[in-house]
């Protein structure tokens, strides 16, 4: 089988196409043949080392995939070989086939997109676990979006929408605020336009905002908390600017607000059954179309690095996809 390997941390341009053997089920097991990988922000941090989670040289980005059950592995009930899935590894899915723990398998239904599914799980999954279970949204509070026609802000715009949250979605160009509205946010920031604490203040109103989604850090970061009013959440999802802001403490206490961190990946690897409902859920929704599961672009399996640097470079409204044409 054909595999993105990462041999040396770097650039993605330091990535290799490698011939490796096809992967064999050990118990608990399942082998999947790979149609769909799904690529996100990190993996374009962690082929640097610069990613919370480090795993050991060599190994393959991608930490969601979909695609048919090719083998099964001893114990392994409720799959058969044939049938349509898609799965969460943290890393290790840019490749024509994978093993992984049946415990994080979930099947796709066949009105379902595979290629849609593939980028279902890390983008959707962050924001329900961020906007419900981190953040208790509720209809009607206002939610400001940043980064929002990224991966994961796209999926907070939707889900917020879904939620019955009034939403303000800002972003780093005209184009991208449109595409954000058509999405489901009702009104839109361009960061271009300049007064950021301004415009969420303004949205907010007399009491402030419920509610701020921070994919992006950086500099945004403070002026978007200063927006809260009391008992406003902050939550805090990744750092795309690069830059972790430091924030001042002293803000949440004058203002009675809350800052809270947003680890998707933590809960899904240790509850393999929460992450299960959480896929069922959002690819019910997307095969409904409550949420668009938008794939910006796909590229075959052998141009990964051309896939990440779209993300590097910010181009990407959604998400990104690797295809392998089986």
């Amino acid at each position: 089988m054909k595999a993105v390997v990462c041999v040396r941390h770097g650039p993605p341009d330091a990535l290799e196409i490698q011939d490796l053997p096809d992967p064999v089920p050990g118990p608990g097991e399942v082998v999947v043949e790979v149609s769909a990988i799904g690529l996100n922000f990190f993996d374009t941090l962690i082929i640097r080392d610069l990613y919370q989670v480090k795993p050991a040289l060599p190994f393959s980005p991608g930490a969601e995939f979909a695609g048919h059950v090719a083998a099964l592995g001893a114990g392994v009930t409720g799959f058969a070989v044939g049938e349509r899935v898609c799965g969460y590894v943290t890393h290790g899915a840019a490749r024509e086939k994978v093993v992984v723990e049946a415990r994080f398998l979930a099947r796709v239904p066949d009105d379902l997109d595979l290629v849609k599914a593939a980028g279902l799980i890390v983008t959707y999954g962050t924001s329900l676990y961020a906007l419900r279970e981190r953040g208790n949204l509720k209809a009607g509070e206002s939610l400001a979006v940043l980064g929002a026609s990224g991966g994961v802000g796209l999926a907070a715009v939707e889900l917020g929408r879904i939620m019955g949250a009034r939403i303000l979605a800002c972003a780093s160009s005209a184009e991208k605020v449109a595409f954000a509205k058509a999405h489901g946010a009702d009104e839109g920031f361009d960061y271009a336009e300049g007064d950021l604490k301004g415009a969420l203040k303004a949205f907010g109103g007399p009491k402030g905002l419920d509610m701020v989604y921070d994919p992006v850090g950086g500099d945004m970061a403070e002026q978007a908390l200063r927006a809260l009013g009391s008992l406003g959440r902050f939550l805090v999802v990744g750092f795309a600017a690069g830059e972790i802001p430091k924030i001042p403490l002293n803000l949440l206490l004058l203002k009675n607000c809350d800052a809270r961190g947003v680890a998707f990946g933590t809960v899904a690897r240790s509850d393999p059954a929460w992450l299960a409902g959480v896929v069922a859920e959002l690819m019910e929704h997307a095969r409904t179309g409550r949420i668009s599961a938008h794939v910006d672009k796909t590229f075959p399996l052998e141009r990964c690095v051309d896939a990440l640097g779209e993300i590097a470079g910010r181009r990407v409204k959604g998400k990104v996809v690797l295809t392998t044409g089986r």
